[in-house]
């Protein structure tokens, strides 16, 4: 026991027993004697060492001596040499030390801190993110998992964390692997865009620069309660265009004039298609109900595809049909005085629609840092931008009436005033093309950006619970709308860990020891099985709430079991 203690007071204990200690005991006989904590010996160690030794040597001494018998020296003072009797020393060496274990903290379920530990990763995905070849895979653990995908076999796996440590062998560090990344992702732009072949190539170099596919999902809306700014701008359209479709029907009927005709059935088409847009305005702020569980933040683009229809079947069918019908058939030419003051105020109007139309896109731009071309191309506000484009439409279209009236006004031909009236429809029919594709493109439901899906992905996994994400798709819903959807690959170890956390696990422990019988077992594990899946289906709220907090424009977030 002396030797013993003294080492270990002398020479210090090491971390591994100072955070698995309690604290040290010796025994001698059957008694068993409390000498230091484990924290007293480490203090000892650093500022109070000759003190500690002291202490222990006069607890030592005393274990020796009868009662009553006090130990020391000539001038009173105990010294660890005369303090020790013989009869001490016979019964220190049959003492024992003997070690109190500190009880080991069991690790907690942390949410807070986000963990790829024990993450899991294809094949494709290690060879594509980390640049491995398959041969660097094949002395990496791996383990089989239920395939994401219907009649499907097993799929196999690799850890994460494996994944990385051979990419950090083969590239050299994390950071080397994302430069030769980058190096490769130049490579092949340069490859691209050297092919002096390649149509796509050509076409997107005069384009936009960045592809429609790549575009960001529209920013989320605010649900509006009353009229908002798109509302507003398509009422006014109404009541501007109707006024003009009066006049412009009395100033064809008094003159004939086939452009003038064209530019009637131009409002009338216009106001038709107004009335669809305030109704499609009006049905996307309805609350989603049991036969719409999405909402009808898509009758925006729904009546706006109608409008493009009714543009191109009542406008510019009409149009091509009249005019024609009039080069074919000439007619004696009317004086055109009052067409000339009608479509004058008719430009008035129209411009006066149109840059309320172009404010309200402007606008709406600047909140969201786009440009105005970017803006309108994306269709971020479907219902004006088939009022800036019916607008824009009138605008050139009285412009070109004015102008194919005045030169059948000086060369007293009607021909000028039928080409007009088919130049007109070849406009409205332009118009509805653009309308058509681009709120088509948007029902039909295309993926986000990659780069964006990309990011929503890593934030996912990063969750603690969370080993592996499979089959992932991120629709774009329009009007700012995103639904996203996954199949997860749930780590139970951390889930029970959760699990236990909130509970008593002493009382646990006392409840799994009476357990006697068959039926006693099955009830008990009944019981907690039950609790663990109510646990799973909080956690899966929790990671919804995060993602929509993180990304707001996710509207529908459906996580899959897998």
């Amino acid at each position: 026991m002396y030797p013993r203690v003294f080492s270990i007071l002398k020479h210090g204990i090491n971390k591994k027993v100072q955070h698995s200690c309690a604290a040290f005991t010796f025994i001698v006989g059957s008694a068993e004697h409390r000498v230091l904590s484990c924290s007293e010996v480490v203090r000892g160690q650093n500022h109070h060492r000759k003190l500690c030794l002291a202490q222990l040597y006069r607890n030592l001494s005393q274990l020796g001596q009868p009662p009553g018998d006090q130990p020391g020296g000539k001038d009173g003072k105990t010294s660890p040499a005369s303090s020790v009797s013989a009869s001490a020393a016979a019964r220190l060496k049959e003492a024992v030390i003997k070690v109190i274990p500190r009880k080991k903290e069991r690790a907690k379920f942390d949410t807070s801190h986000p963990s790829t530990e024990r993450n899991f990763i294809t094949a494709i995905r290690a060879m594509s993110e980390f640049l491995l070849k398959p041969l660097d895979l094949e002395n990496l653990r791996q383990t089989k998992r239920r395939s994401p995908f219907e009649n499907e076999p097993p799929i196999t796996v690799f850890w994460r964390k494996d994944v990385e440590a051979r990419a950090i062998q083969v590239w050299g560090s994390l950071d080397a692997l994302e430069k030769e990344k980058l190096k490769r992702e130049k490579q092949r732009k340069r490859d691209q865009n050297s092919d002096m072949f390649n149509v796509k190539s050509i076409l997107s170099e005069y384009g936009s620069s960045e592809p429609r596919s790549e575009w960001e999902p529209r920013p989320l809306r605010p649900r509006s309660v009353g009229l908002d700014a798109s509302g507003k701008v398509v009422w006014a359209a109404v009541a501007i265009n109707g006024a003009n479709l009066l006049m412009k029907l009395g100033a064809w009927a008094y003159t004939g004039s086939h452009s003038l005709f064209a530019e009637a059935l131009h409002s009338l088409a216009d106001v038709t298609n107004q009335l669809i847009l305030a109704y499609g305005i009006h049905k996307s702020n309805q609350e989603a109900d049991l036969v719409h569980p999405y909402g009808y933040t898509t009758m925006r683009y729904v009546s706006s595809l109608i409008s493009g229809a009714m543009i191109f079947c009542v406008g510019a069918g009409l149009s091509f049909q009249h005019g024609i019908s009039a080069i074919m058939s000439p007619t004696d030419v009317m004086p055109l005085y009052w067409a000339f003051y009608i479509l004058g105020g008719s430009l008035i109007t129209e411009g006066g629609t149109l840059l309320m139309a172009a404010h309200s896109i402007r606008k709406g731009a600047l909140e969201q840092q786009m440009s105005f071309t970017e803006y309108v191309l994306r269709g971020q506000d479907p219902s004006v931008n088939v009022v800036l484009l019916e607008d824009l439409a009138a605008v050139i279209g009285v412009s070109v009436a004015m102008g194919c009236m005045g030169l059948t006004s000086l060369t007293g031909s009607h021909i000028p005033d039928a080409v007009g009236c088919c130049l007109i429809g070849g406009l409205l029919a332009g118009v509805s093309g653009f309308i058509v594709y681009t709120n088509s493109a948007a029902l039909v439901g295309k993926s986000i950006p990659q780069h964006r899906l990309k990011k929503i992905n890593e934030e996912l996994e990063r969750d603690v619970l969370i080993r592996a994400i499979y089959d992932v798709k991120g629709i774009d819903m329009g009007t700012g709308l995103v639904r996203y959807k996954a199949e997860v690959d749930f780590d139970g170890r951390e889930l029970t860990r959760g699990y236990l956390d909130r509970q008593d696990l002493d009382a646990l422990l006392k409840e799994m020891q009476n357990l006697k019988t068959v039926d006693e077992l099955e009830a008990f594990m009944l019981k907690h099985g039950e609790n663990i899946v109510d646990c799973l289906g909080a956690e899966v709220d929790r990671i919804e709430k995060i993602l929509k907090k993180s990304h707001p424009e996710i509207r529908h977030c459906d996580l899959e079991i897998l």
